[in-house]
C-alpha cells in the first residue's frame, strides 16, 4: 500500500488528476505488474478500515476532514473490488464472478460520485478519478450481463474497452440488466456535472463531453439512440453556461463529434453530418464513404454486400441502405457539373436515368470516373451528342428504367437533396433557379 498512498499524497499537491484517476485503475500500471496484488495481500477484510484510515490520515496529508473520509470509503471500496478481480483472474473461476466484479466496481463509482457532494467536495482537478471509474463500471457492466446470458462464465477478466467501432449499434438481442444499470450511474456524473454552478474554472463542467461520450457509448451498446438525444438536448440548454467548444480537451471534442454525426446519420439528417464523416474513423466504412461522395452506386453496393454481416449485427444495415439516396444526390449533383449547362437549369430524365444506369453498372472507380464524364457531358464537338450517350446508358444491362429512376429523383426531392420539381409531361427536371440546387454542396 505504501506505493499507492505515496503517489496518492503527491498529487494532492501536485494536482495531478490523470496520475490520480489511474490510481483506481483495474488494472496495474505495466512498469509494476504486480503493483494491485501486492495492494490488496497488505491488508484482509478485518483491518483494511483501519489500515485505509491510517495511510488517509497520515501527518503528509492536508485533506480537509470530509474528504478524509470520502478518500478511506473509496480505497476500502477499491480494496474489495480489486479482491474480486483478482479471485476472478486466479484461475478459480466462480459462475458469478463478473456480476461479483460489477457489483463492486458500482459500489466504487457510487463513493466517488458522493465524494463531489457538499460544500468541501473534490475539486474539479480530479475529474478523471469519474472517468476511469466510470470507464470500467460500463466494461464490467457488459461482461456482467454476457455471464448472464450465458448462464456460465469462463476466462478471465478482460478489461480491454470494445473500440469505437463496436460501439455504433449493439448487435446484442438479450437483456442488458447491468448496462442499464450502469448507465443511470454514468448519467448522474452527468447530472454532477451539468448542474454545478461554481466559477469556470473550478467547475465540473470541464467533464461534460467526457461524461457525455461514455454515455453514448453505453447508450449505443443499449440501442437506446433516443436517450443519446436527451444529452444533446440538455447540452443544447446549457451552451450558454458553458466554455466554448475549442476549450475542452482535443479528445473529448472529436469523440463527441464523432458520435453526433453518427445519430444525424442514423437520422437520415445528412445536412447535419456535415464535416463530421463519422464512420470514416472505422476502417470497413472507407469504401463505403467513398462510394457515396463519388456518387458510385455501383462500388456502394459492392461495399454494403461485401460487409452485410457487421452491419446487421450492428443493426445499421438498414440505415446505411437509406445513404444510398446521398449517392445517388452525389451522383445526380457530379452529372450537373460536368454538363457545364448552368444558364438552363432544366435536365432530361433520360439524362439523368443514363447515367444512374451507368454508375449502377460500372465496377471501378477510374472506369466509372470516365464513364460518368462521358455520359454526362455532350460536347459540342461530338456529331452525336449526348444522345449517343443516352442510348448508350440504355444499352446496359440494368434493369431500372425511366420511370424508376424518377421515383428516385422524387424522392430526393421529398427529402430535400434536391431543388426542383419533375414535368412529368415533358419528361423534364425543372431545377431550382435561385439557391442551392443540391442543398449543403454548394451547387
Amino acid at each position: 500500500m505504501d506505493t499507492i498512498f505515496h503517489v496518492f499524497h503527491h498529487t494532492q499537491y501536485t494536482r495531478d488528476g490523470i496520475v490520480l484517476g489511474n490510481l483506481l485503475s483495474p488494472i496495474p500500471p505495466s512498469q509494476d505488474p504486480s503493483l494491485l496484488r501486492r495492494f490488496y495481500q497488505d491488508s484482509n477484510v478485518f483491518d483494511i478500515q483501519s489500515d485505509i484510515t491510517q495511510y488517509i490520515k497520515s501527518p503528509q496529508s492536508n485533506l480537509p476532514k470530509d474528504q478524509r473520509n470520502a478518500w478511506i470509503d473509496i480505497y476500502v471500496a477499491y480494496w474489495k473490488a480489486i479482491g474480486e478481480i483478482l479471485r476472478a483472474d486466479s484461475g478459480n473461476h466462480r459462475h458469478d464472478w463478473a456480476i461479483k466484479v460489477y457489483e463492486a466496481w458500482k459500489e466504487l463509482m457510487n463513493l466517488v460520485i458522493r465524494g463531489y457532494s457538499g460544500a468541501s467536495g473534490f475539486e474539479s482537478w480530479t475529474l478523471p478519478l469519474l472517468y476511469t471509474t466510470g470507464k470500467y463500471l460500463r466494461i464490467f457492466a457488459i461482461k456482467a450481463d454476457e455471464e448472464q446470458a450465458a448462464k456460465v462464465g469462463s476466462g478471465a477478466v478482460k478489461m480491454e474497452d470494445d473500440g469505437i467501432g463496436e460501439d455504433v449499434i449493439s448487435g446484442g438481442f438479450e437483456k442488458n440488466e447491468r448496462l442499464e444499470d450502469a448507465a443511470r450511474v454514468i448519467n448522474r456524473v452527468f447530472t454532477l456535472c451539468i448542474s454545478d454552478r461554481a466559477p469556470m474554472e473550478e467547475s465540473r463542467k470541464w467533464g461534460l463531453y467526457h461524461t457525455t461520450n461514455l454515455l453514448f457509448k453505453t447508450y449505443f451498446k443499449l440501442n437506446s439512440i433516443s436517450l443519446s438525444k436527451n444529452c444533446l438536448r440538455a447540452l443544447q440548454a446549457s451552451a450558454t453556461d458553458m466554455p466554448p467548444m475549442s476549450h475542452f480537451p482535443k479528445a473529448h471534442i472529436v469523440t463527441f463529434k464523432y458520435y453526433v454525426g453518427v445519430i444525424h446519420f442514423l437520422d437520415e439528417e445528412y445536412h447535419k453530418v456535415g464535416g463530421r464523416k463519422p464512420y470514416c474513423r472505422i476502417p470497413i466504412f472507407g469504401s463505403l464513404m467513398s462510394a457515396i461522395h463519388l456518387g458510385a452506386l455501383s462500388l456502394f453496393s459492392k461495399a454494403l454486400t461485401e460487409n452485410e454481416d457487421v452491419f446487421v449485427k450492428r443493426r445499421i444495415y438498414l440505415s446505411l441502405e437509406r445513404s444510398r439516396e446521398m449517392c445517388l444526390r452525389n451522383l445526380l449533383r457530379r452529372c450537373w457539373v460536368l454538363a457545364g449547362d448552368k444558364e438552363k437549369p432544366r435536365v432530361k430524365v433520360k439524362e439523368w436515368a443514363a447515367a444512374v444506369r451507368w454508375s449502377s453498372k460500372d465496377k471501378g472507380e477510374g472506369g466509372y470516373n470516365y464513364n460518368l464524364k462521358a455520359v454526362a457531358s455532350g460536347t459540342k464537338d461530338s456529331k452525336e451528342g449526348i444522345q449517343e450517350k443516352i442510348e448508350a446508358g440504355e444499352r446496359l444491362d440494368v434493369e431500372m428504367d425511366d420511370d424508376e429512376v424518377e421515383c428516385l429523383i422524387s424522392g430526393l426531392i421529398y427529402k430535400g437533396l434536391l431543388k426542383g420539381y419533375i414535368s412529368r409531361e415533358h419528361g423534364i427536371i425543372v431545377l431550382n433557379r435561385k439557391g442551392e440546387i443540391f442543398p449543403g454542396t454548394g451547387v
